[in-house]
């Protein structure tokens, strides 16, 4: 058969690459003190952008985990199957740290360190991302309870991936989840039904049914149940001491939008045995410490992907042409493209701002900050992010919407953040909750908006009027998401201002506080030098 056509113009693959060359990520790594782990952190990179982590990416998304609740022999086993390429991506994950090691490391800078290396491995395959973040999220909760922590702390921070359901002591290593949802009240934990009984032995006995509980083969999970003192916090091992299964009941595999890769179930506690966390009745505050930290990986975790489709978006509109231009200097693509790198590098500063205050446990002024600079920056960037995805996929036209292109997959786990371990409203309401409980982070979070005074007058007229809304409690819940939004785009060009580049500041305080700026991306007003912002991610 004769050739019909020759294929030009089409782009090449984005591979070969270090995914950690991100001028934003590597500033912000060095503020945090921890500019020693930029080796790891680069190696890291170098395989998060090739082209055989790629593919452990596209085929754990492909070929999902496979619920075995019986063996042929018609006993419960309970287990889910995972594709081979899913164990390599937690095995990289876990020997780089990326899960608990941060907190057995005393280093200046071990938090921001392991933030760093998240951000950019989790540009692979966010799926995996969640038990590695859970079990990073487990250790301070844990320590509610001395006994339970020494035994298991150093396991859950070890850099062996040991799969496999066996007795948690007899293992190289452990991963922690968490399961706190029912579907009668979702988000009010409190309003769930789940019973914990007091045995002889100091054990609980729980029964009760979990709405959401993500990566079911975990080693140990964090749950929250009725005991006798009120809603508390217990940990459940998957495998009891004496070799036995909890009982732990997969009901079923959820089918999600994205996350595809990851498993998340519906459990029935049927008569598990469980350890009491904290004291009877606190269950909340001791699992909040657990919330708080994935909240920051959800933070990470969306603005990971906001670098994803930048670099995507921009190296797809380098090589494709049309109109005899390439896309890239086409003034209105190069308009679109500038404004979706503004919003991932004031992402990226962000958050890696506050995993460096997660680094500085005795400043008190500095958690204080953290309290309220999360819940803002969990509301805003979350909320971002899908619209982020939509826009870089349209960078691509049809061939973005073709599974192939991989912009998809970032499309459908887009959402992800924004509604885990608590959606908008939930998030929003939450910075009210800490402004009106700790007057304290108020004062934090205007001192660290405040360092950037002067240095943009825009600016300075946003914080002004953040500050003004803040004098006027009338409706303040049903004007929560304005005021949140308020907050968390002050603390972005705070930090651009500071310590961004000086084209990107500009940007940003002109588009976001000028009043010159349209809802969509691609909005930015003239003047704005979109080359120089645009270099910033493009692939070398």
């Amino acid at each position: 058969m004769p050739a019909t056509h020759e294929v030009t113009n089409q782009v090449p693959p984005l591979a070969g690459h270090d995914v950690a060359d991100d001028p934003a990520l590597l500033a912000g790594l060095e503020r945090a003190g921890a500019g020693w782990a930029a080796g790891e952190l680069h190696e890291l990179g170098r395989l998060a952008g090739s082209e055989q982590a790629q593919e452990w990416g596209r085929l754990v998304n492909e070929n999902e985990p496979v619920l075995r609740t019986h063996d042929r022999y018609g006993h419960r086993i309970d287990e889910v199957e995972f594709h081979p390429y899913w164990h390599e991506l937690m095995t990289v994950a876990v020997s780089h740290g990326l899960h608990g090691t941060p907190w057995q490391d005393p280093r200046e800078g071990a938090h921001a360190a392991r933030a760093a290396k998240f951000y950019a491995w989790g540009q692979v395959e966010a799926g995996h991302s969640c038990p590695i973040s859970m079990t990073y999220a487990a250790i301070p909760a844990l320590r509610a309870n001395p006994e339970l922590a020494a035994r298991y702390e150093p396991l859950l921070a070890a850099t062996e991936y040991d799969f496999g359901l066996r007795e948690p002591s007899t293992k190289r290593g452990l991963i922690a989840g968490m399961s706190m949802t029912e579907k009668q009240g979702g988000s009010d934990v409190r309003a769930n039904t789940t019973t914990a009984t007091p045995s002889a032995d100091g054990s609980y006995t729980l029964v009760g049914h979990k709405w959401f509980t993500s990566a079911p083969m975990s080693d140990l999970f964090l749950t929250l149940a009725q005991a006798p003192g009120g809603l508390s916090c217990f940990l459940l091992p998957r495998v009891l001491p004496d070799g036995s299964r909890n009982p732990i009941r997969l009901q079923r595999l959820k089918d999600k939008l994205g996350n595809r890769s990851n498993a998340s179930s519906e459990i029935e506690y049927d008569h598990a045995v469980g350890w009491l966390v904290g004291e009877e009745g606190r269950g909340v505050r001791t699992i909040i410490e657990m919330v708080n930290n994935t909240r920051l990986d959800c933070v990470l975790g969306s603005a990971s992907g906001m670098r994803l489709g930048a670099v995507r978006a921009i190296h797809h509109a380098t090589h494709r042409h049309a109109f005899g231009k390439a896309l890239v200097d086409q003034p209105l693509m190069a308009n679109v493209l500038a404004d979706l790198v503004l919003e991932s590098e004031a992402a990226t500063t962000v958050a890696m701002r506050l995993a460096a205050a997660g680094d500085r446990s005795g400043d008190e002024q500095e958690q204080a900050f953290r309290r309220l600079g999360l819940a803002v920056s969990k509301y805003w960037v979350c909320k971002r992010a899908p619209m982020h995805a939509a826009e870089a996929l349209e960078c691509f036209g049809g061939n973005g919407y073709v599974e192939e292109s991989g912009m998809p997959r970032l499309y459908r786990e887009a959402p992800l953040s924004s509604i885990w371990e608590g959606s908008g409203n939930v998030a929003a309401l939450d910075a009210l909750r800490a402004m009106g409980k700790q007057p304290e982070a108020v004062a934090a979070f205007f001192a660290e908006v405040e360092q950037a005074a002067g240095g943009d007058a825009r600016l300075d007229d946003a914080v002004g009027r953040v500050r003004k809304e803040l004098t006027d409690l009338t409706g303040i819940e049903y004007r929560a998401r304005r005021l949140v939004e308020a907050m968390a785009l002050v603390l972005q060009g705070s930090l651009l201002v500071r310590h961004g580049h000086p084209a990107v500041a500009d940007a940003f305080c002109a588009s976001r506080f000028g009043g010159d700026w349209g809802i969509a991306f691609g909005t930015l007003p003239a003047g704005v030098d979109t080359g120089a912002i645009i270099e910033r991610a493009q692939v070398r």
